[in-house]
């Protein structure tokens, strides 16, 4: 009786409970519209994407749009271009941005947080002029490294204002008793901080991932043709005369799948570490 009486839920929690539900689906369902609609362009053909009324369970399945997309276009070596830039990017940032952000968390430099947050939240676009000239000068246009180094502009703020609440929600109890055992600031932070920071970095490198993956400025304008990234073969497939919808959503879906696959498969990872630090504060 007294488990029956626990599971029983008030009229007033029953509204709760869907009001969220109704809430939820309200925020995701256009998303879920979206993503559904652009896998039915790329499995039609152009004559059922061009029919009307629309056309959202094909009787034919195109595969040959995704045939054409992966065939045509570089797709593949752009492929390539991405898997360097965004790694490399999302390596040096974390190698720059985790102890940045364990030293500005420590030494409780918000001057600092706060010049961190301001380069997050600026566009991407007013580093791009001032970085094309340098480039330019430098004679790198055209090839990967400039690339590198501009989604640094992106991952590094993102690293350093993850980590740095990470850092400050972590207890100080085991860095002292380190520092007390006679160990160096740079042993208690490979050897205490960097093992309890790991569920932040996770979330740290996921996020630096889909924001690098996902950039399309950078690439259309300091990239050369065998340079490009995913992002920008999308773009390519947008001629002046013709615009192919199944191909264009295919090509689209393709450079999705990575970043939604990791997305997927770390979302455990990515909860735990966006609610560690608020546990660990409590």
């Amino acid at each position: 009786m007294d488990r029956n009486r626990e599971w029983r839920m008030t009229p007033r929690q029953i509204i709760g409970k869907i009001g969220l539900w109704l809430s939820v689906f309200v925020i995701v369902s256009p998303a879920i519209l979206f993503f559904l609609w652009m896998l039915s362009l790329s499995l039609k053909f152009e004559i059922d994407n061009a029919a009307y009324p629309p056309v959202f369970f094909p009787e034919r399945i195109a595969w040959k749009n995704y045939a054409d997309v992966l065939a045509s276009n570089r797709f593949l070596t752009y492929f390539v271009n991405s898997l360097v830039v965004t790694g490399s990017a999302t390596a040096l940032a974390l190698i720059v941005g985790v102890p940045a952000g364990y030293g500005i968390a420590r030494m409780a430099a918000h001057k600092s947080a706060i010049v961190i947050l301001i380069a997050r939240i600026t566009p991407g676009l007013s580093y791009l002029i001032p970085l094309f000239l340098l480039f330019q000068w430098l004679g790198l246009l055209g090839t990967l490294v400039p690339q590198i180094i501009i989604h640094l502009v992106v991952t590094v703020p993102i690293v350093i204002w993850i980590m740095i609440g990470y850092f400050e929600t972590t207890p100080l109890e085991l860095e002292e008793a380190a520092r007390i055992d006679g160990a160096t600031r740079w042993q208690v932070f490979r050897h205490v901080a960097l093992p309890i920071a790991k569920p932040g970095i996770a979330v740290a490198f996921i996020l630096a991932i889909i924001f690098s993956w996902n950039n399309f400025v950078f690439g259309i304008v300091l990239a050369g043709r065998e340079t490009r990234t995913l992002p920008v073969a999308v773009y390519n497939m947008i001629s002046f005369d013709q615009l192919s919808w199944g191909p264009l959503a295919a090509a689209a879906l393709i450079v999705t799948l990575p970043v939604l696959l990791l997305t997927v498969f770390a979302q455990r990872q990515i909860v735990a570490g966006l609610t560690a630090g608020a546990v660990k504060g409590g």
